[in-house]
């Protein structure tokens, strides 16, 4: 909406708004362009007009879709389902991300996973074993060790912090 708004208040309206992506269709000067910018910042949305950022995006979508998505999806590992969704050797891709993000894509990656774990274990509807089997650890063990690497934590008392939390609220 905010996306449509600025785009009309520029005079621009041959243009395509989707989620996360406008095209337009008619040229637009570079002064519509950096006020374009400069608007959108105002309202916490981003223009990503050079490649590596919009590849960046392109990525971090890729990883979103297959940690949240996983069981719709046929496992593979992520480093060949990112290269077949985006087209470009993972190589490659992992460079461009670490030089952009400040962190490998395979941390990313990690930190991603363990946050669906999170959300998982406070869902309280699978165990430990299925999650690892659902985000396609290769066993319980090493989803542990991530998890506490990321965390601080191990799976189950974070678990059990949960249930505390609970507790109090209902002793309030």
């Amino acid at each position: 909406m905010a996306v449509h708004q600025e785009l009309e208040r520029l005079g621009i309206r041959n243009a395509v708004v989707d989620l996360g992506l406008i095209e337009i269709l008619d040229g637009i000067t570079a002064e519509q362009r950096l006020e374009l910018k400069a608007n959108l910042l105002k309202t916490g949305l981003e223009l990503l007009d050079d490649k590596k950022s919009i590849l960046i995006e392109k990525i971090k979508n890729a990883v979103t879709e297959m940690i949240h998505h996983a069981e719709s999806l046929q496992k593979e590992n992520f480093s060949d389902y990112i290269s077949r969704k985006l087209g470009y050797d993972y190589t490659y891709l992992a460079n461009t991300f670490s030089e952009v993000k400040g962190i490998t894509l395979q941390q990313f990656i990690i930190i991603n996973k363990i946050e669906k774990v999170k959300e998982l274990l406070l869902y309280d509807e699978l165990n430990l074993t299925e999650i690892s089997y659902k985000l396609n650890y290769s066993s319980v063990a090493h989803l542990s060790t991530q998890f506490k690497k990321i965390t601080g934590l191990s799976p189950s008392f974070y678990k059990q912090l949960k249930h505390k939390r609970l507790n109090n609220l209902e002793d309030l």
